[in-house]
């Protein structure tokens, strides 16, 4: 079963104003812009990966913040959730179309700062 929202397109000619505190695309910028947000949309770019595994693939990040920031990303419709009636439940993430289309610019940008830095010297 899978789980997540997804924002509607904004009716014709109708924009958000993210700059307005009550702008609801607003909450969704400040997820993906979040400090572990970026991250997890980075490593489901390409594989839809289990919780441990999505754990694993961003050092730094504990249980806690990726269960809060995946439940943020799924409300927002930028990631999928599907649990497996298991025991224990199994539970895979992946990005929705809309997770795909706003993650394509994060990957980007992260693509572009990786490829100009200097390389580090051993050590």
């Amino acid at each position: 079963m899978k789980e997540g929202s997804q924002l509607t397109h904004a009716e014709a000619g109708h924009r958000y104003d993210v700059f307005h505190t009550d702008c609801p695309a607003r909450n969704v910028v400040d997820h993906v812009t979040s400090r572990w947000g970026i991250w997890v949309l980075i490593s489901l770019r390409s594989n839809d990966l289990r919780f441990y595994e999505l754990r694993d693939s961003i050092q730094g990040i504990s249980e806690k913040m990726l269960a809060q920031t995946l439940r943020a990303l799924v409300q927002d419709g930028l990631v999928w959730r599907e649990v497996e009636p298991t025991t224990p439940p199994q539970v895979t993430y992946g990005l929705t179309e809309f997770g795909q289309d706003v993650g394509e610019p994060v990957t980007d940008l992260f693509d572009r700062i990786t490829q100009r830095l200097s390389p580090r010297s051993p050590g």
